[in-house]
């Protein structure tokens, strides 16, 4: 099963006419993903370390669940 990623940039490369695009902007199309997730992820657990504990709770996260996610690379999922 592909992720969502996956699918949305399959879905831009075919879209033209059901053509394929050419190889260097599949792989370019590829990467910006990859970054645009990369980038995501790094805000969202910067914010996520910035939160107070009454907001955690509101989530339902522990403050040491909480450091335990925000600090893990933005590389990993």
């Amino acid at each position: 099963m592909q992720n969502a990623e996956t699918m949305t940039v399959h879905t831009v490369i075919t879209y033209d006419l059901g053509r394929t695009a050419p190889i260097v902007a599949q792989l370019a199309l590829k990467f910006a993903v990859v970054l645009t997730v990369w980038h995501r992820r790094h805000h969202t657990r910067k914010a996520l370390r910035a939160l107070p504990d009454h907001l955690l709770m509101d989530v339902g996260l522990s403050r040491d669940a909480a450091y335990t996610e925000a600090r893990r690379p933005f590389w990993r999922a």
